[in-house]
């Protein structure tokens, strides 16, 4: 009989999780789950599989862990998350600690402590039988990535230090030791912000990461503190809130989150009583020709997640204009990654529906790369990229905004004057625009394809020395 191994990606907050299963005794674990887990259940019932166990690397601060919404599902698996460090959780579990062990059929599953990135944090190796030799990968969690490792600042400044040096201890004690050919199976690929610079690549092997990965090459801990901490990303403001819901226990959901359809009329009212946070999830295009007044434009792609987590307060319900209403489901889907279930209901019919029934219209010009370097002098041109994309290279001539920081800044900006946004693709600049119209700012323009198209028309690029 064969080992049953699969890859699960969730893009937007670039998580990977894996099912390992044994097609012999029909059992299989599950590791590092999202909270939608039918993807999880429908490959165990392909491959005529029990999920029996569920295994967290860690207390995830960037995504709600689907562990207790996985058990409830299957009725029968347990969770197993570690005890090392001292972590405490408040709900059901079994506890694991190094050197615990499991088996699927010919796989033994080991537990293996990794701190660093967390002080519990394990990672999980994978073998046939017992024995260094019969190792053919580890499941790394946010240890070790590729081209990357764990970043160690994110339980605050009173613990970076410790985190960093047992980060420093855990790469170099246990990776490094282990041959070349054992694969490494991390739980983020690139553009999670867990980690500074993650390679592209969904896996690797130790001999690669040993010979390439900068974070592995360097000879003492003082060195290798300067690259680990002054690489990292702006820490998501919504990670203290992650780390408290999952080791607390997310609430577990038992079937669709419901979603009022409201027919326009109900919708209009919705709106101008307050009764929740307008978030248009159409693309820049569609919410740049016609929104309504006051929306916030995040579009329904995969990263809505990670910036719903940054802009949006978990406690206010949501009023969601669609794309179209077949899209509530994914939509609902990409909140929920980050937390967020308390919903006041969608627009039925959408825009479409909106416009023709006579109500108010708001726009975003978006305007091409070219009129905004022939327009340069007369606009506010505003990158909201992050600092490290911006010290890259930007536009002459271009102010400086981290996106999440655009209302506490914009102040400083004249709102009468046109102001122009940018970011790497146009994504964070229409919701930067849509920001800055709620602020007050009368001449809003959006930059479709933004540093992405400017770069590749061949216009004056500046960089920070």
């Amino acid at each position: 009989m064969s080992l049953i191994f699969e890859r699960f990606q969730t893009d937007g907050i670039a998580e990977l999780s894996y099912l390992v299963g044994d097609d012999e005794t029909g059992t299989a674990a599950v590791f590092d789950p999202t909270v939608d887990v039918e993807k999880y259940l429908s490959l165990a019932r392909d491959n005529k599989l029990s999920i029996t166990h569920i295994f967290e690397t860690h207390i995830h601060a960037d995504l709600v862990s689907g562990a207790r919404e996985l058990r409830e599902r299957t009725g029968l698996a347990k969770i197993y998350v570690s005890h090392e460090g001292g972590a405490q959780y408040g709900f059901e579990h079994e506890g694991v600690k190094d050197g615990d062990s499991f088996e699927f059929g010919d796989t033994r599953v080991t537990v293996k402590h990794t701190p660093g990135h967390t002080p519990e944090h394990v990672s999980y190796v994978l073998s046939n039988g017992e024995g260094s030799e019969g190792i053919w990968g580890v499941l790394t969690g946010d240890s070790l990535f590729v081209d990357s490792a764990g970043r160690p600042d994110l339980l605050g400044s009173g613990e970076t230090e410790e985190l960093t040096r047992k980060l420093f201890e855990t790469l170099r004690g246990f990776y490094l030791k282990l041959d070349d050919g054992v694969a490494i199976f991390p739980a983020h690929g690139s553009g999670s912000p867990c980690g500074a610079e993650i390679g592209d690549r969904l896996q690797s092997t130790i001999g690669y990461e040993r010979r390439s990965n900068p974070y592995l090459q360097l000879p003492d801990f003082e060195s290798f503190r300067d690259k680990v901490l002054s690489g990292v990303p702006p820490v998501p403001t919504y990670y203290p809130r992650m780390k408290k819901i999952n080791a607390q226990g997310p609430e577990i959901l038992r079937g669709p989150v419901p979603v009022a359809a409201l027919p326009v009329e109900a919708f209009r009212e919705a709106v101008e009583k307050g009764a929740g946070v307008l978030v248009d999830t159409r693309t820049m295009l569609g919410f740049g020709g016609a929104h309504i007044p006051g929306a916030l434009n995040l579009g329904g792609t995969p990263i809505l997640s990670i910036w719903a987590g940054w802009l949006l307060d978990p406690e206010k319900p949501l009023l969601l204009v669609l794309e179209s209403d077949a899209k509530l489901d994914e939509v609902v889907t990409l909140f929920l990654r980050t937390g967020y279930r308390n919903f006041a209901g969608y627009l039925t019919g959408g825009m479409g529906v909106w416009n023709n029934a006579g109500n108010k219209l708001a726009h975003v010009p978006q305007i091409s790369v070219h009129e905004l370097q022939e327009r340069a002098a007369e606009l506010q041109i505003i990158d909201v990229r992050s600092r490290g994309e911006w010290k890259k290279g930007h536009i002459p001539g271009a102010k400086h905004c981290f996106l999440p920081e655009l209302r506490e800044k914009c102040g400083a900006w004249d709102k009468k004057r046109p102001v122009a946004v940018y970011c790497a693709s146009g994504y964070r600049a229409s919701i930067a625009s849509s920001i800055l119209k709620q602020e007050g700012f009368a001449d809003v323009s959006n930059v479709p394809g933004s540093w992405q198209a400017w770069k590749n028309a061949g216009l004056p690029v500046e960089q920070l020395s």
